[in-house]
Formats: structure tokens, sequence, C-alpha cells
């Protein structure tokens, strides 16, 4: 069972830590901003490389779970592939939108292997979901789940750097080419 204080330390630190960094964030502003001692907060997490980890392991968690919402109901490769991008294009419309959490997190904290080892399990995570979504297509290859993999990711990315959502419109397009070239190949 989870504890509502440590939920709540959660979500103030992942707010604080997407919005500003974290590097730019404080122990001491987490702690005022979520109305918890010093105490508390250390007992929940003995430092802050842990609590970045613990919020990342948390959005890690939120995203699968908006992926797989976002891929309820909708059959088909081609609809179950735009259906992750129009996803990703629904997040990258709001304000607040700053990019790839775990990509910010290992730029800033990358040191840290507890941070990089939960961000290259979300990447390898998502990478899977491409490849279910191939194998449904009667396609097994692990090369061009990471292809389209690498075009999810190059959304994000280039939505941060452009402002510009419409970034996640090209990589869906070349996702949905990716795939029928593979369907081609498939065929011959």
């Amino acid at each position: 069972m989870r504890s509502p204080v440590r939920e709540g330390i959660l979500s103030v630190a992942g707010a604080l830590f997407y919005r500003e960094g974290v590097r730019a964030v404080g122990v001491d502003r987490i702690i005022a901003e979520a109305g918890v001692a010093k105490a508390t907060l250390y007992r929940h997490f003995p430092s802050k490389e842990h609590l970045v980890a613990a919020c990342l392991s948390e959005r890690h968690e939120r995203v699968l779970e908006a992926l797989k919402a976002a891929l309820e109901g909708v059959s088909g490769p081609r609809a179950r592939l735009g259906a992750i991008f129009d996803q990703l294009r629904a997040k990258a419309d709001a304000p607040e939108f700053r990019g790839c959490a775990f990509a910010l997190a290992v730029a800033e904290h990358g040191e840290s292997e507890r941070v990089s080892a939960i961000a290259r399990t979300h990447k390898t995570a998502v990478r899977e979901i491409f490849a279910r979504i191939l194998s449904e297509a009667g396609i097994s290859s692990p090369r061009t789940a990471g292809h389209l993999a690498l075009l999810y990711e190059g959304a994000l990315a280039s939505v941060a750097v452009h402002r510009d959502p419409s970034f996640v419109e090209t990589s869906r397009d070349c996702a949905l080419d990716v795939l029928e070239w593979s369907l081609q190949q498939k065929q011959t």
C-alpha cells in the first residue's frame, strides 16, 4: 500500500523536476511545497537520487498506462501506431510539455546508474510496445521496432526543441511508412 505522504512528495517533486529541472530544484523546496518535514522526506527517500529515481519510476508506470489506454479498443497495426502518436500529440500540445522526462533526467543526473537504469527500462518498454504492434502484423523485427521507437523519441525531442507539436505528425507518418515498407517486405 502506498503512503499518501509519499505520494504527495512524489507528486510535488515530479512536477518540479519536470518543469524546472532536477538540479534546479533543491530538497528544501520540495519539502516546503509538499508541506512535510525534512525527516519525513528522508524517511521515504534516503537521498535526492532516490527521490529522482522514484519520480521516474512513477512516471514510467503512468506513461505505460497511458499508452495502454491509448491502444484499448484500437485494432490493426496502422491504427495502433496512429493511436500511440495521437496520444503523444495530445501531450505535446500541453503548454507545460518539455519533452521526455527520462531524457531530461539523464541529461542532468546521468551519473546516477539508478536514474539511468530506470530511463533505459522505460525506453525498452516503449520499444516493446512497438514490437508487439509489429508482431500483430506478422513482423518479427527488433530492428524495425527500434526504428519506430526512435521515431517516437525523435518526436519527443523535436517538439521540445522547436516548440511545435506538428513534429509528432511527421514522426507518425514516418512510422506508418516504416510499417508499410515492412509489410511489403514480408510479402516478398
